[in-house]
């Protein structure tokens, strides 16, 4: 199936998501061995869809409006050739209620100030703010880069798409899929989504957006201020719904690829869309989005969200890519509580959690072992935006990339890397305390550990 919603500005996020639920309701993901067809038919069913390359013999297969879903899913089961059959499910890029970032309950007021001073970063130039940023001090950047920059690495990027014309980034995507429009990636979407739909819906008079005038950044380019996970920022606790004070999805692919390309700058970053600009996605687009990424040789795969349902399908993806030796990295989630989500919750993916630059656990990351296997900053991270714009970003999403930027690290260190080599080397952090794994990255140690074994 296809979420793919093009929705006039006067429509609101919530109408989208409750479609891309809707349709996900009356939709089942199923593996099966031979043709789909004939068992598509003896069970009143459509094939909407089917997967390609290693995902073959996946479907998703749509049942009549009013059927029963667990007599559907009961058919299925007891059809031989059926591998595995589940619901079709919707995931949502994550988000967090705002009081949990900011206790005292005040909100920004006015553009934030970067220093915009033109920096040299390996391929280009950048914005001081970006290249110089305290993360990069927590995580022991500069000196990791004394021993890897992530050259010859591929990092596919699961999300809502990269702008690939950013200047920051230009010269380090590569190819890509777009598997909301089912096309090939053509690199400038994260900028139509911003442009066409941002302006009517943000929140300007609290939070200026863009603001030219005051944040003046390479070119005329500026700061966004994106509070917490904002791009989304859906409030998973009381519903995903838009108003005047929330965020949608717009760019947040290119904000989770400018902190990997901070961290590996000579990686290349492979767009995989299997989210809108809404932020909604399905289990289906997800799991071929894996199977896509490992096709097309990618070395690491950037998960920066999370659903509190298990999928056996999404288990089945991340284990092929395990098997042919690609490192997966994904986001513990910003409830805030000690709960289980997935990909992060699988042995075989390293899940992040967030902590501030002063290596405390962030008040809306999720935590405990095994879903959280080590921590990296997530609150104030800097990175780029689509239209040649910076961020300030919040939430796990945007911790996650760090860690999928080290394991790049590793794959240039030595292309033996795999997911227990990268765990391993990943693991020899910073200790905080058992709630966050193995504790604070600490990409030096990281690749010093690589290197020596």
């Amino acid at each position: 199936m296809s979420t793919k919603l093009h929705l006039p500005a006067k429509f609101t996020l919530l109408s989208a998501i409750l479609s891309a639920s809707l349709l996900a309701d009356d939709r089942f993901v199923v593996k099966v061995d031979g043709d789909v067809t004939q068992i598509a038919r003896r069970h009143n069913l459509s094939v909407v869809k089917s997967l390609g390359g290693s995902g073959a013999g996946v479907h998703v297969l749509s049942a009549p409006k009013g059927s029963d879903s667990r007599t559907v899913l009961q058919g299925l089961s007891q059809e031989v050739a059926v591998r595995g059959v589940e619901k079709e499910k919707p995931l949502l890029l994550p988000g967090v209620n705002k009081s949990s970032l900011n206790p005292s309950g005040s909100r920004l007021a006015g553009a934030i100030r970067l220093d915009g001073t033109p920096v040299f970063y390996y391929t280009s130039f950048a914005a001081a703010s970006y290249v110089n940023q305290q993360a990069g001090v927590v995580i022991n950047l500069a000196k990791a880069h004394t021993l890897a920059d992530g050259k010859g690495a591929k990092v596919a990027v699961l999300d809502t798409g990269i702008d690939r014309f950013h200047p920051v980034l230009f010269s380090s995507v590569g190819e890509g899929y777009d598997f909301v429009n089912n096309t090939a990636w053509t690199g400038g979407q994260e900028q139509v989504d911003t442009n066409q739909e941002t302006t009517p819906i943000l929140d300007q008079e609290t939070t200026p957006i863009l603001d030219q005038e005051t944040t003046p950044i390479l070119d005329g380019g500026s700061a966004v201020i994106l509070r917490q996970e904002t791009t989304p920022i859906l409030d998973q606790e009381t519903t995903p719904i838009l108003d005047s004070k929330k965020y949608p999805a717009y760019g947040h692919g290119t904000i989770v690829a400018g902190l990997i390309h901070l961290v590996a700058p000579r990686a290349r970053l492979m767009p995989v869309r299997v989210f809108g600009a809404n932020g909604a996605a399905t289990i289906s687009q997800v799991v071929a989005g894996i199977y896509w990424a490992v096709d097309h040789g990618a070395d690491v795969i950037n998960m920066s969200f999370s659903t509190s349902e298990d999928s056996p399908q999404l288990s089945a993806a991340v284990e092929y890519a395990v098997k042919k030796g690609v490192v997966l990295v994904a986001a513990a989630g910003n409830d805030g509580k000690a709960i289980q989500v997935w990909p992060a919750s699988y042995s075989n993916v390293i899940g992040v959690g967030s902590t501030n630059n002063s290596l405390i656990r962030s008040l809306f990351s999720n935590y405990g072992v095994p879903l959280v296997s080590l921590a990296a900053p997530g609150e104030a991270d800097v990175t780029v935006y689509p239209g040649n714009h910076y961020a300030q970003v919040w939430g796990t999403s945007f911790s996650t990339p760090l860690v999928a930027g080290g394991a790049a690290l590793l794959f240039d260190i030595t292309n033996k890397t795999n997911e227990t080599s990268a765990d391993k080397a990943l693991s020899q952090a910073k200790a905080i305390g058992q709630e966050l794994g193995a504790g604070e990255l600490d990409l030096y140690q990281s690749c010093l550990y690589a290197k020596k074994n």
